[in-house]
């Protein structure tokens, strides 16, 4: 995923030299700018950006304000300063950002901080995962399990109740409910293994069903049946699972 940059400088000019030296840069999306710290924030919590790129001298309200207002949000990109004034580098580190480059900006320097950006970013979303994966995992007695979704750059925690089925597409794992799809954080057999004895039944590999949605079933030969979920979509239990369906069938 490129790392989604917003630049914020009251200057035009400084905003145009920084934009015009990301593009150079792989894998760096700028997503937006702000010319003052008001619109920075309404941008910061409208579009959750992976990097912002700040300037410190602004009118009406400072860098380390925006960076103050970040932090009462609920989003937190990584931050580095971007100034033409070199004393506050201290405070600007002890304020969470973590870098601090001087106009006018090399490209190798900005190469430099956004790599460190991006390196940081990955870490805190593997961070923020393992936070849900932890929020989500099993607990002692009757509590329903919960499963982690993504869709963009959003994480939701599903209800194993409200799950129809877990299709994999390679590499990829779908969750599909009655109304949408989200993406998986694990892979199909660790998502089996979590669920344990529930109402889930591996039809075939790459297939993993709510029994409790299961509205038809369909033998199309003595070894293979054609599922139907109550939202109208099918599945093909294979040769090796036949048994484990033809269980659920007569329970």
């Amino acid at each position: 995923m490129p790392l989604r940059t917003l630049i914020v400088d009251d200057e035009p000019i400084a905003r145009q030299v920084l934009r015009e030296e990301l593009e150079l840069i792989d894998d760096v999306e700028v997503m937006g700018e702000a010319d003052n710290g008001a619109k920075a924030l309404d941008q910061i919590a409208r579009h959750r950006p992976d990097l912002v790129l700040l300037d410190l001298q602004m009118p009406a309200m400072s860098g380390f304000e925006v960076v103050s207002g970040i932090r009462r949000g609920s989003h937190m990109p990584v931050i580095v300063i971007v100034t033409a004034y070199d004393s506050y580098a201290v405070q600007a580190f002890e304020a969470g950002a973590i870098d601090y480059l001087l106009k006018p900006v090399g490209q190798e320097r900005l190469r430099q901080a956004v790599g460190r950006a991006s390196r940081v970013s990955e870490r805190q979303a593997v961070e923020r995962l393992a936070q849900l994966q932890e929020i989500a995992a099993p607990a002692p007695g009757p509590r329903p399990r919960k499963i982690v979704g993504k869709t963009g750059e959003e994480y939701f925690l599903l209800d194993a109740s409200e799950i129809f089925a877990f299709q994999a597409e390679g590499e990829l794992v779908w969750i599909i409910t009655a109304q949408k799809k989200y993406r998986a954080t694990q892979s199909l057999k660790i998502i089996e293994q979590r669920l344990g004895r529930s109402n889930f039944e591996r039809i075939h590999r790459n297939a993993l069903i709510n029994v409790d949605h299961v509205r038809k079933m369909s033998a199309l030969s003595s070894q293979r049946w054609l599922i139907t979920l109550t939202n109208d979509q099918e599945f093909v239990a294979s040769k090796r699972r036949a048994h484990g369906v033809r269980q659920f069938l007569s329970g």
